[in-house]
């Protein structure tokens, strides 16, 4: 029997601190719900983990992205609805005067929504923007060559890597853009003139937003291809990082058992130098 060192209540006394360390981790997974809390818990794990978020975040930026790139699209092709509405009725009206039993008060008149028309055409190109951010351009010069043609691009970010883009075209709109800005209506000739021009701006605009509805149908599967890769990087960071509750749970009710322990034996270590003092007695 020994006095000086408790060698027995040491041994006890490490047991309980080790037991101590591993229920205060387990409290702290299960509290966090993350296994990996510091790089000192896995750092593989950590390194993989923070690699994946990166790609996570970064998907789900994308994803934002193409709905708001779907909304441009939405936006442009929506005006160029009303503008293709306004080139029928500017089709119907050319005809309407090139018919030879029209006077010149009815002419007046039909020359008088045609300008309107126009107008209105030129209006909707030079004010159509998404969050300020013009759709078309509407510069008039009539040296453009015949449409469509395009101005510049407004760049998509789609993915979260650099690469990962796609353009939506800018296109020159307006009567000038169209050849429209010298037709008249005033005469029969005029009107027939005016006619094979309005056909090419009907068939401008329809080229036009052929280009954003092939946008748009393109913008749609990358984001539900987006949403896919997104979940399936998520399930994977969460294999690697996110705490297993029922395992945790498993482990910390064995630590607070072994600590249990330790603590009574602890004490039975303790005990056992009391009985050096039955042999003074």
């Amino acid at each position: 029997m020994r006095i000086r060192n408790n060698i027995s209540s040491i041994n006890a006394t490490r047991n309980q601190g080790i037991n101590q360390g591993n229920m205060s981790k387990s409290l702290e997974k299960l509290s966090t719900g993350y296994k990996i809390n510091r790089a000192g818990d896995n750092a593989a794990g950590l390194a993989l983990s923070e690699g994946m978020r990166r790609q996570i975040h970064g998907l789900k930026q994308a994803m934002s992205n193409t709905k708001d790139g779907i909304g441009l699209v939405n936006t442009g092709e929506g005006a160029l609805t009303e503008v293709h509405s306004m080139l029928q009725r500017l089709n119907t009206l050319a005809t309407q005067s090139a018919n030879g039993t029209y006077n010149s008060v009815a002419r007046e008149n039909i020359e008088s929504e045609r300008v309107q028309l126009l107008d209105e055409i030129d209006r909707i190109a030079e004010s159509c923007n998404f969050n300020d951010i013009d759709l078309f351009d509407a510069k008039k010069d009539s040296s453009l060559p015949p449409p469509p043609k395009i101005s510049d691009q407004i760049p998509l970010q789609i993915g979260c890597s650099q690469e990962e883009t796609l353009t939506v075209q800018r296109y020159y709109v307006s009567s000038s853009a169209f050849k429209l800005d010298n037709i008249k209506f005033t005469s029969v000739e005029e009107a027939n003139d005016a006619i094979p021009n309005i056909k090419k701006a009907v068939e401008a605009v329809s080229l036009i937003r052929s280009d954003f509805g092939s946008v748009y149908t393109h913008l749609e599967h990358t984001h539900k291809s987006l949403s896919v890769n997104r979940e399936n990087l998520q399930a994977s960071e969460s294999a690697i990082r996110d705490t297993s509750m029922c395992d945790e749970f498993t482990n910390y009710t064995r630590d607070n058992i072994l600590l249990q322990s330790a603590q009574a034996m602890m004490t039975q270590a303790n005990a056992m130098s009391q009985n050096v003092l039955s042999l003074l007695q």
